[in-house]
């Protein structure tokens, strides 16, 4: 069983005085299932677990009345088990077959006799109408492939060797150059594994990239398979902006250009099929800024951006070349951009940031732009070897209207500090997180 970082969080919810039901939301096969039953079984008495794709015969419990007994009834006569109250979790699967199911979750967590977790793939896309939200009922985390923190565990990395990297991080010094030389080589296999749990255990078991690869399509048909049966309208579009991916990042911008679909595409009409893709959790939407100053958000030009792929590994799985054993070579040169692009890409998502970045024609092009609290901090990605060599960069520190407060180079070479710049290994990407948010922020009300 691969440990993911999503345990704690599930800890946290079932710990926590506030009950509500656990919605764990995220793309198909990242390991959301495999997840919720080793949690609930090493945590309650009792678990019963309900798939509404595999047994859709389940959804006949919630046919009639939405209050709690009704439901409570139905539930153990169809599973034939016995429930403890305060010891039993119930853990309702692919919810997103069965939306009644999502609307009774309010009178269940309301009744208290038992915890519930939902889970589902496509719940953004909205394919089935919800016939009212448990608003305020839900507590929901949205999980994603490993990360590369989760990758060295699942590759034996030690404990010791990560805290060592972490404080070479906090502290801007040198990583041992052994250590460094086989992080690197163990960031590149993450580059072509990705981080889908199924393809991340083979790899571990088998170490063949050739095997790696069949699970990789076989996961990008399912995808493919996806758009077919769950999108309302617009299913050739979506195809065809999905199957674009590879090719538009490893255009001269990165961006998304709609011309390439169509010369007299307009994203008016093509809006709702990017967003379908994002929804769904496989596409990652990167948006341009007007400038990179805070708040992003009002400075955010919608109609540019570029799309990454959820997971690197099906990325690389997508592109022609021979790419995989071009990159197990170490030749991460400026060819391989877009691949290394898209890694860190996935990694900021993980990690709890919002994608942005910065092109203007007459001033300069930023890879990402993310905003920390009310920081911007600037990250250009080099693949190559002359990460010294950053004139957009340099443009860019010299507005101090912008007020960017940290630039880091992510790049293969060592750690390495200047003025205003900070180079750092790609494998470090890892440790960039948002500062955290006090839990608690009560402020004293004094009004006459």
């Amino acid at each position: 069983m691969l440990e993911r970082k999503v345990f704690s969080q599930f800890k946290k919810w079932k710990d926590s005085s506030e009950k509500k039901a656990l919605m764990v939301t995220g793309a198909r096969q990242i390991g959301k299932t495999h997840a919720i039953r080793a949690f609930a079984h090493e945590n309650y008495k009792s678990v019963l677990e309900i798939n509404f794709i595999d047994t859709p015969s389940a959804m006949s419990a919630f046919d009639g009345n939405l209050d709690a007994n009704t439901i409570i009834t139905a539930l153990t006569a169809f599973s034939n088990q016995q429930l403890e109250p305060g010891n039993t979790v119930i853990f309702l699967d692919e919810i997103q077959e069965c939306p009644r199911a999502r609307t009774a979750i309010k009178f269940l967590v309301e009744d208290g006799r038992f915890d519930y977790i939902e889970s589902g793939s496509l719940l953004g896309v909205n394919y089935k109408e919800v016939p009212s939200y448990p608003v305020g009922f839900e507590h929901i985390i949205q999980m994603f492939p490993l990360d590369f923190e989760e990758f060295c565990w699942a590759n034996k990395v030690q404990e010791e060797t990560i805290a060592y990297i972490k404080k070479c991080f906090d502290e801007g010094t040198l990583v041992n150059e052994t250590v460094h030389q086989k992080l690197m080589q163990l960031f590149r296999y993450y580059i072509i594994v990705g981080g889908m749990p199924a393809v991340v255990q083979t790899f571990v078991d088998t170490h063949d990239i050739a095997k790696t690869s069949i699970i990789q399509k076989d996961i990008l048909a399912l995808y493919r398979q996806d758009i077919t049966k769950y999108a309302d309208k617009n299913k050739e579009r979506i195809k065809e902006i999905f199957d674009r991916i590879p090719s538009e990042l490893n255009s001269k911008t990165r961006r998304f250009m709609l011309a390439a679909i169509n010369p007299n595409a307009r994203m008016e009409r093509y809006e709702s099929s990017f967003m379908w893709l994002s929804d769904a959790g496989v596409s990652l939407p990167c948006y341009n800024l007007n400038a990179p100053s805070i708040p992003f958000k009002t400075n955010e030009l919608r109609n540019l951006m570029k799309i990454y792929l959820n997971d690197t590994g099906l990325l690389c799985a997508m592109s022609v070349n021979n790419i995989q054993f071009e990159i197990l070579q170490g030749n991460l040169d400026v060819n391989m951009g877009s691949i290394v692009e898209n890694v860190i890409a996935q990694e900021l998502v993980s990690n709890g940031f919002d994608l942005h970045y910065f092109d203007r024609k007459s001033f300069c092009e930023l890879d990402f732009v993310i905003q920390n609290n009310n920081s911007a901090v600037v990250l250009e990605i080099k693949s190559g070897k002359d990460y010294h060599r950053h004139p957009a960069l340099d443009k860019a520190l010299e507005k101090k209207e912008w007020n960017i407060q940290n630039a880091y180079i992510f790049c293969s070479g060592n750690i390495e500090t200047t003025e205003n710049i900070t180079y750092l290994p790609l494998y470090m990407i890892q440790f960039l997180k948002p500062d955290e948010l006090p839990e608690e922020l009560i402020v004293k009300v004094d009004i006459p």
